[in-house]
């Protein structure tokens, strides 16, 4: 099962990245290609055995899943919370408001923060949650405007978002 969920997520990769976006998206982030190792590390850590649910988010923020290739991918958290790191590379195009510094970024990813702070909270441990539930995003990549801003996929053109689904 954990080798299908690898092999889905790198076609669901290369599938997205042959998609064109228009206004209001100026560029495209696929943390599934640029941020693969630590993404890969997040499958095989959490991604086996059978999950009571799934918690879904909409697509990686820029300061979360953007950053490191992890789901609600907050750097600090990723780190202490879930023990993961790994080799972010830059994508082949960045907005400058916008980099990808990997496991350098110095900002918080505040939906990340809340999630693994619950979680180990409330679990006591990412394993203990992990064994009976999996977060992902229903969509890979992050969209950026003209001005840096951050576009969530229900704000992209009509037949840009039918191709993504």
């Amino acid at each position: 099962m954990l080798s299908a969920l690898i092999d889905i997520t790198r076609d669901l990769s290369h599938a997205v990245d042959r998609l064109a976006f228009a206004a209001p998206v100026n560029v495209v982030y696929n943390p599934l290609a640029y941020a693969w190792e630590p993404h890969e590390a997040y499958l095989r850590a959490f991604g086996q055995g059978p999950k009571e649910a799934v918690f879904v988010g909409m697509n990686p923020g820029p300061f979360g899943m953007a950053q490191t290739g992890v789901p609600f991918g907050d750097v600090t958290m990723v780190r202490e919370v879930l023990g993961l790191d790994g080799t972010v590379t830059r994508p082949a195009r960045e907005h400058p408001k916008r980099p990808v510094l990997g496991f350098e970024c110095r900002r918080s990813e505040v939906s990340g923060t809340r999630l693994w702070t619950w979680v180990r909270d409330r679990f006591g441990s990412a394993e203990s949650f992990f064994s009976r539930f999996f977060v992902l995003n229903y969509c890979p990549l992050a969209f950026v405007g003209d001005s840096g801003r951050n576009i969530t996929p229900d704000k992209l053109a009509t037949a840009d978002r039918r191709a993504l689904l």
